[in-house]
């Protein structure tokens, strides 16, 4: 019997998938359970429809990543931040001053978590941080920090 999953199911597969399981098993576990649905040709129409309109809407989301890394590559973002001798900072600038002067400066709102520092910065200098838009797309954005 083909059955179209509804969830993911371990051993048979993910959600979306059309899987050929036993007769007992579908009736008996799978479509009791809601873990799938039986696959007739409307379900299936209406699961390649779905998936299509997934599709699309994930290629807009990455144009529209695409168009925001363009924008905060071309961007620098500036810090003064108190410093003592040797431009050795007092604290040091994490993730989230940079979101923070991000937005301030340009209006752009990015999460903390996607911006990349392997450790916080501690000295003055210019800086080429690494900010992941969305998943495949990320942007280099130019940060420097000067002395108070």
């Amino acid at each position: 019997m083909e059955v179209i999953l509804v969830k993911d199911v371990k051993g048979q597969g993910k959600k979306g998938d059309v899987v050929k399981v036993s007769d007992g098993y579908a009736r008996n576990f799978l479509l009791p359970k809601g873990y799938a649905i039986e696959a007739t040709e409307g379900s299936k129409r209406k699961l390649t429809e779905e998936k299509a309109q997934i599709q699309k809407r994930q290629q807009q989301e990455k144009d529209k990543a695409n168009k925001l890394a363009d924008k905060i590559s071309n961007l620098e973002v500036n810090l003064k931040v108190k410093a003592g001798d040797n431009g050795k900072l007092f604290g040091s600038v994490t993730g989230k001053d940079i979101a923070e002067a991000l937005k301030k400066q340009h209006g752009i709102e990015v999460d903390k978590k996607r911006i990349v520092l392997d450790e916080p910065i501690k000295n003055t200098g210019e800086f080429a941080i690494e900010i992941k838009v969305y998943p495949e797309v990320s942007a280099e954005l130019k940060v420097v920090i000067k002395e108070e």
